[in-house]
């Protein structure tokens, strides 16, 4: 897996991923199963790596061309 997320996308995803995560302790009955969602963003982040972004071809992560 060659990274695709760069320094400022790593940070947007952390805090997208915490937010949601905290929908699981405010909403109420099944809908709060939906904060668990945010674990994908955060885990995302941690590996610098979106199969997403293979898929369409982006890459935010900077590269050193040598």
């Amino acid at each position: 897996m060659k990274a695709n997320i760069g320094s400022t996308d790593r940070a947007i995803r952390i805090v997208i991923g915490i937010t949601l995560l905290s929908l699981y302790f405010f909403l109420e009955g099944g809908a709060r199963w939906i904060g668990l969602v945010g674990f994908v963003p955060i885990l995302t982040s941690f590996i610098s790596f979106c199969p997403l972004y293979t898929l369409i071809g982006v890459n935010t992560c900077k590269v050193n061309t040598q």
